[in-house]
């Protein structure tokens, strides 16, 4: 483990396994996904294995102001934890949460607080996030949009958010896809 990974698993298991245990092995999952596509990201695989496991920290109780994770999350990571900005960043943005953050009425604060990572950046952890299940095991993006759907009901806020997101949760899934099948073609 880098620096990067060493703080960031505690970090994370201090505000998300008590409370939100389930939610905690969702972000052991989502980092596992990261080291499967470490191969892709070279110099970043470290830190999107530490945004991975940081992801859904705005979950936490004691973190959830706005009641929108991903902002809350950042925000923590910025202001209390000092992180490193990439790290708050990719957290901000992950899994199309710009079109969340719309349907909030928070999309000028997202963005205006928070720029976006590279695009393959976010695909990376879009693509780990949306293999892994609940529970932190890995699935498919078809599978985890409708049980999130269903979750949530699909007439709610994130029922319909995951649909409006679901054809760019596919596209990052087959962009990461693309770009490991072709790393694998390469000679060593």
């Amino acid at each position: 483990m880098s620096d990067l990974t060493e703080w960031a698993y505690p970090l994370a298991e201090s505000l998300l396994a008590e409370p939100l245990p389930r939610r905690w092995q969702h972000s052991l999952g989502v980092a596992e996904r990261a080291r499967t596509i470490a191969l892709i990201l070279g110099q970043d695989a470290e830190l999107l294995e530490a945004s991975a496991v940081l992801h859904d920290i705005g979950y936490s109780p004691d973190l959830a102001k706005t009641g929108f994770h991903p902002l809350d999350g950042a925000r923590y990571l910025r202001d209390v934890a000092q992180a490193d900005a990439r790290v708050v960043n990719l957290v901000a943005h992950h899994s199309c949460s710009w079109m969340e953050a719309e349907a909030r009425g928070l999309r000028e604060e997202l963005e205006g607080e928070f720029p976006r990572e590279p695009a393959h950046l976010n695909d990376a952890l879009c693509f780990c996030d949306m293999n892994t299940t609940p529970d932190g095991t890995p699935t498919n993006p078809v599978d985890r949009v409708n049980e999130i759907a269903s979750r949530y009901g699909p007439d709610s806020l994130i029922g319909t958010f995951i649909r409006r997101a679901e054809p760019e949760i596919l596209a990052s899934t087959s962009r990461v896809l693309e770009r490991v099948a072709a790393a694998k073609r390469q000679p060593m």
